[in-house]
């Protein structure tokens, strides 16, 4: 008998070898109708696929990530399957999923290029085939004979891949007319793909490298139902108008210039503002729990990030090394700001009454990302991080880790991300290569995450293979306004840099010891995080937050006097305000302003000017009726101070 163990420990016996479909069957039909893929001691497979031994396996379904991925890669195959029954010839790269979708590169044969007009063709293709419900059929055959295979089809693309591929079985997999190099899993048939939108085509270099030749990347996304797919697009068109990019200009808050280069962003004065007011909110935070500012440089010297191990691991995604003419030094960019930490750590010699010791930075990086991968705020090659470390004893290991969970709880109360998962992110032990360090101390760190989480009580999922290469980490991932996942937060226990930099701090034995890192970004980088505030509210940030708080709008300019009267006692009162003075129409005003999303308009004429009030707009309710300066300062210092009740103490 095989046995089968679920999820929740329960068994199931099979007297012959039985595929994870089969399985979900005996569970229940419905079950058998939703599942998209299975895993089998760890390891993705199709649902076809039959196990042959016992295993602890689990289903996924449309809801898991691994299902949609299934899906979405089955999906790719089917995108491919009809644009070579178009346009005869084709040549494939490779076929990936996507945050949400997935993607081909694909190079047509002669002087073809492909369109976006041609998009709706493909797509109507798509829909022909996969009412054809073709089996998706997985094939192992020998690295020989897929060369040959793929040679005979010309496409020098998979030969290349194929040629990487150590000797040994390889699989393929076939359906309808298509055959492609993959090692899955994927959905049993292509009837089970409902709904296609195929959303975009872009330029993409073969395997990222600019000496390669330049493909065609499709972009698209499919579901299992026409009602996913319509309420998709209605997100779609909800974040076009969410876009930070958008947004970031009609408040003016930042800007990118060529002259400067790409994936540089300037922060104007509002954006500034708005960071600075995120800076200043998180400096108070973590000196409630003891944190010390410090300050490192832009640059490096590049051992110093040999030593770390980033150079091996980012090197050829940093900048590379500027060397000083005379002399014949390297400096690197700062790609990572931990190194220069461990550094200031070891200014000093610490005893264990010292620790932990918790340092914390705003430290600007460096990162070289190709001109197709920058994207406004969410994928820059300069950014800010939120960085602090924290080096402690090992007894007080996970204590230190659940205040750094606190912290992190702060910032998402504040900024109402109320929607998130915390992630376990683990090594992967089938590539050991990945990760530095010892195994034993590998063991430690991943269990004194686990349990901090558990003495939280936090819900997790726990992700294999996500873990940094030199230590696990805590992961938060927000759902937004849209219901789009973020990682926002991260936490990392690392005993790999302290030796790698011989950090130490002599004990109550009188001997010397090595102490634990973690690592911790709250808001990860402030370029994305911004990015992603911006899109969560649509720039309607909480009161405490806005650069600007309040806006006062004269009728006309004899009452400019008046309206600075009014924005000098607002902002000694601490009530960010400003006046829009222009010699505009009062409707015009309001609508300009009620863009630039500022909380309150305060609009004056000759009866404010008289009685020494204000006549109150709030955004998005409107009329709040006439107040005095001091009843409205009054209830603007309350809101913020209901907002962020509790959290600095």
């Amino acid at each position: 008998m095989i046995q089968i163990t679920l999820p929740d420990n329960s068994v199931r016996e099979f007297a012959e070898p039985v595929t994870g479909l089969e399985i979900a069957r005996s569970i229940s039909n419905r079950l058998a109708k939703d599942v998209l893929s299975v895993s089998v001691d760890g390891e993705i497979w199709d649902l076809t696929r039959k196990i042959d031994h016992d295993a602890k396996i689990k289903l996924h379904t449309w809801d898991d990530r691994e299902g949609k991925e299934a899906f979405w890669h089955s999906s790719a195959h089917l995108m491919a399957e009809a644009i070579e029954q178009l346009f005869p010839g084709t040549k494939f790269g490779i076929g990936p999923t996507v945050d949400a979708g997935f993607y081909y590169d694909i190079s047509l044969p002669g002087e073809k290029q492909l369109a976006e007009k041609d998009l709706e063709k493909i797509e109507q293709k798509m829909i022909e085939l996969a009412r054809q419900k073709n089996d998706i059929v997985r094939e192992e055959i020998s690295k020989k004979e897929a060369m040959q295979l793929f040679n005979s089809k010309g496409d020098e693309f998979k030969q290349e891949l194929i040629s990487e591929l150590e000797d040994g079985t390889i699989t393929l997999y076939k359906h309808g007319t298509f055959t492609d190099l993959c090692r899955g899993p994927h959905i049993p048939n292509t009837g089970y793909i409902k709904a296609i939108k195929l959303t975009s085509i872009a330029g993409a270099y073969w395997r990222g490298d600019e000496k390669n030749p330049m493909l065609t990347r499709v972009y698209g996304i499919t579901f299992p139902k026409q009602k996913m797919l319509t309420e998709y697009l209605e997100m779609l068109e909800e974040a076009k108008k969410r876009d930070h990019r958008k947004i970031g200009k009609e408040m003016e808050l930042f800007a990118f210039s060529e002259a400067v280069g790409q994936g540089l962003p300037l922060w104007l004065p509002k954006g500034a503002q708005l960071r600075m007011l995120l800076e200043d909110f998180l400096k108070k935070v973590q000196k409630k729990y003891g944190y010390d500012q410090v300050i490192t440089p832009h640059i490096g010297d590049v051992n110093l990030y040999k030593t770390s191990g980033h150079y091996d691991k980012y090197g050829k995604d940093s900048f590379q090394p500027i060397t000083t003419p005379a002399e014949g030094e390297e400096y690197l960019l700062k790609p990572m700001n931990c190194p220069h930490h461990c550094e200031i750590y070891k200014v000093k010699p610490h005893s264990y009454k010292d620790l932990p010791v918790r340092m914390a930075e705003f430290g600007t990086v460096y990162r070289y990302e190709q001109s197709g991968e920058l994207h406004g705020l969410t994928r820059v090659r300069g950014f800010t991080q939120d960085d602090a470390h924290i080096f402690c004893r090992p007894d007080q290991l996970k204590d230190e880790f659940k205040k750094v969970i606190d912290i992190i709880f702060i910032i998402f109360k504040a900024l109402s991300f109320e929607d998130y998962t915390a992630q376990i992110s683990l090594r992967d032990p089938k590539t050991p290569e990945k990760y530095i360090g010892n195994p034993e101390n590998w063991d430690k760190a991943e269990q004194a995450i686990i349990e901090a989480c558990e003495e939280k009580g936090l819900k997790t999922v726990t992700e294999t293979g996500e873990a940094a290469f030199y230590g696990p980490k805590l992961d938060f991932m927000i759902k937004d306004a849209l219901g789009r996942s973020w990682q926002l937060g991260t936490i990392q226990v690392d005993y790999n840099l302290p030796e790698r930099f011989n950090l130490e701090y002599i004990g109550s034995d009188d001997n010397r010891h090595k102490p634990v890192m973690i690592h911790r970004a709250p808001f990860g980088s402030m370029e994305r995080f911004v990015a992603v505030l911006i899109e969560h509210t649509a720039g309607k940030f909480p009161l405490w937050l806005a650069a600007e708080q309040a806006v006062v709008l004269p009728i006309s300019e004899k009452y400019n006097d008046y309206a600075q009267k009014v924005s000098d006692f607002l902002n000694i009162s601490d009530i960010r305000t400003v006046v829009d003075d222009r010699n505009e129409k009062i409707g015009r005003k309001i609508r300009d302003n009620e863009l630039k999303r500022i909380p309150y308009l305060l609009i004056v004429g000759e009866k404010e000017a008289e009685s020494e009030t204000v006549s109150v707009r709030r955004q998005g309710e409107g009329d709040k009726g006439v107040m005095e300066l001091s009843e409205f300062a009054e209830l603007l210092t309350n809101e913020v101070r209901n907002q962020l009740s509790g959290l600095y103490n």
